[in-house]
């Protein structure tokens, strides 16, 4: 069970992220405004963070380098979620820091797991 913040500019994708995560028990805090994540952040002090990489006025990767710049925030782990999906996007979301990188559509099983690999 862990913390989990979820930033995506979409309801429909943060209400699917969080549906998916509450059969591992986790904690989820929803964002969709990528200009609050880092307050969110460091309010909810989430052990793990899902970004959506393609979002009006900030991109995830953005938002993603944004909080590694805090020192608070610098081991949070980082996984993107997209629909941006070929070989160099992921390569280039890994390059950011992120632990992983998960290809839209997901079914929730996979979000699940994903995330179980990442928390204790």
């Amino acid at each position: 069970m862990a913390r989990v913040l979820i930033v995506d500019d979409s309801q429909a994708d943060l209400k699917f992220l969080e549906a998916a995560l509450l059969p591992g028990r986790h904690t989820v805090t929803a964002v969709s405004d990528p200009a609050e994540v880092e307050a969110a952040a460091l309010r909810e002090r989430p052990e793990l963070v899902m970004i959506d990489v393609v979002m009006p006025g900030r991109s995830g990767y953005d938002v993603a380098r944004a909080l590694k710049r805090l020192p608070e925030l610098a081991d949070l782990k980082v996984i993107f979620v997209s629909s941006k999906g070929n070989d160099s996007d992921v390569k280039w979301g890994l390059r950011q820091g992120a632990v992983d990188y998960v290809v839209k559509p997901y079914t929730p099983e996979q979000v699940l797991g994903i995330v179980s690999r990442h928390v204790s």
